[in-house]
């Protein structure tokens, strides 16, 4: 886990809702988090404006490092990565920023599918939006 290959960075506010009991984030909260993350990323840096085609998730995986309570400045990488015809793998890192850096509280990973709600078929990611994505990545197909 290399954060200084992720090109994309967002800050995640914590709300009070999102806290348990604890005073802490509650753990099923982070699929949200992740969810932020990736769409900040399609809608700057892909620049998708559609309403009848888009993403749907269909794998997740989230690893939990340390707790973020509701002051912590929560901050997310995201890196698309395994780019494929209709799907492609988005890789997470959260971290909480402090005076002498960031830490990191949770990585995960989840597959995404390009997907036609017409339709309700997978379908091919279009060659301008896949293209976007790899230049930014600097990934090589």
């Amino acid at each position: 886990m290399n954060i200084d290959s992720y090109h994309y960075k967002t800050n995640i506010p914590i709300r009070f809702g999102d806290l348990n009991a604890f005073g802490v984030v509650n753990n099923d909260v982070f699929l949200t988090y992740f969810e932020m993350a990736h769409s900040g990323y399609w809608r700057q840096i892909v620049n998708w404006k559609s309403i009848s085609k888009g993403i749907i998730i269909q794998n997740a995986e989230i690893n939990y490092k340390k707790p973020v309570r509701f002051n912590d400045e929560l901050f997310a990488y995201v890196k698309i990565s395994n780019l494929k015809n209709c799907s492609f793998e988005v890789d997470y890192i959260l971290t909480i920023q402090h005076e002498g850096g960031e830490d990191v509280c949770t990585t995960g990973k989840t597959v995404c599918v390009f997907f036609n709600y017409t339709s309700n078929k997978p379908e091919r990611i279009p060659a301008i939006e896949r293209q976007k994505m790899i230049d930014f990545e600097a990934l090589v197909y």
